[in-house]
Parts: structure tokens; sequence; C-alpha cells
């Protein structure tokens, strides 16, 4: 049995891509953990709140000189991180908009990004403290950047991939929906998207 977490950020709502995309992934894992546990998180439906210097300067507070207006401006982060660890299995849904991820995922990244919680440094520099969770990215554009000209465009996979590592989750997989605009692509593209589903 494995504890899943699905985080969505579409704004596409009930014909997102990658929400269809990130639950075709989520079926495949529960086929293969038969009683798994699932929390599904739509990020864009909650309106997370961007960081301000309020929130910031909890996150170097010590737990115990907390006021309680300290922890009513920290509470949301505190509780993305419990929801993060306590996952076995992400499963993100990431759609490309104008090259990069949707504010409201950049924002929960910045929300469970806690010094000496989700990383600490060592002394060869940061260390990631989120390890032995496996990572599915489930990613949808209307144009095909995983090669050709649109490949120097990609600001979704690599900076995940770039950045959840620095956190301790390394083991990722990128499954793309991609070409969704692009005649002669999009007849097939999700299709091909789901049959590339693996689960490891």
């Amino acid at each position: 049995m494995k504890r899943i977490l699905h985080l969505m950020s579409s704004i596409q709502e009930n014909g997102s891509h990658s929400i269809q995309l990130g639950r075709a992934i989520v079926g495949r894992i529960q086929e293969k953990y038969p009683g798994s546990i699932l929390e599904e998180l739509n990020l864009v439906d909650i309106d997370i709140p961007h960081l301000n210097p309020a929130v910031l300067r909890t996150f170097f507070i010590p737990g115990d000189q907390l006021t309680e207006e300290d922890k009513v401006s920290i509470r949301f982060s505190d509780e993305m991180v419990a929801q993060l660890l306590a996952a076995d299995i992400i499963v993100m849904g990431a759609p490309l908009y104008n090259f990069t991820i949707h504010s409201s995922l950049k924002a929960w990244i910045d929300h469970i990004t806690r010094a000496g919680i989700t990383f600490g440094y060592g002394e060869n520099g940061p260390v990631g403290k989120v390890t032995g969770k496996k990572v599915y990215v489930a990613m949808s554009s209307g144009g095909v950047y995983s090669d050709g000209p649109g490949k120097a465009n990609d600001f979704v996979a690599p900076y995940l991939n770039a950045f959840l590592g620095f956190l301790g989750m390394k083991d990722l997989t990128v499954v793309r929906a991609e070409g969704l605009k692009v005649p002669g692509v999009m007849e097939y593209a999700m299709e091909k998207a789901i049959d590339s589903i693996s689960i490891d």
C-alpha cells in the first residue's frame, strides 16, 4: 500500500489534459499497489497564497518561539510540507503555460521549500531531505517540447527535475501529452501519452 499525492495546477478545469493524464498515472499506480491511499489537491481551486514577508519570516523562527499570529501565517506551509512528507508517490500535473509552470505550482513549491525541514546545508553544499519518494510529472503542452526547436523553450521538465532534485526527490519521470494543438499530432497525443505510462 502506498500514499499517493496528486497535485493539479491546470486552469482548464474539466477539459484539462494534465489532470486527465495525472489521473491515468494514478490509476496505473493503484493497479500496481491495490489499496493505496489517494489524496488529490487542486492548487488552483484552493487559491494557494504566494509567499509574503510575514510568512517568509516565520520560516526562520524556532517553533517554540512562534506567536499565535506567526502560527497562523505559517499554517498553510506546515500543512503542505506535512502532506508532502507523508506521501510515498507524488503525481504532479504540470501544464506548460508560456513556456513554464503555472503560478499556483510555483507558489506550492515556495511553501514546501523550508531550510532545515525539506533541505539543509552540509559540508559539501545543499542536501535534500525529501528522499525515498517517486515523482511522476503529468506534463501537457499545445506544442512539441521534448525534441526539435521547441525543446529550448521547455522550462517545465528541466526546472522541476532540477528543483525537486534539490529537495531530494531525484526519482522523477516525466510523462508528456504534447502537440495537443498541432494538426496531425493532436488526434493521437493523449492516447500516446497514456500508452507511454510505465510505473516503476
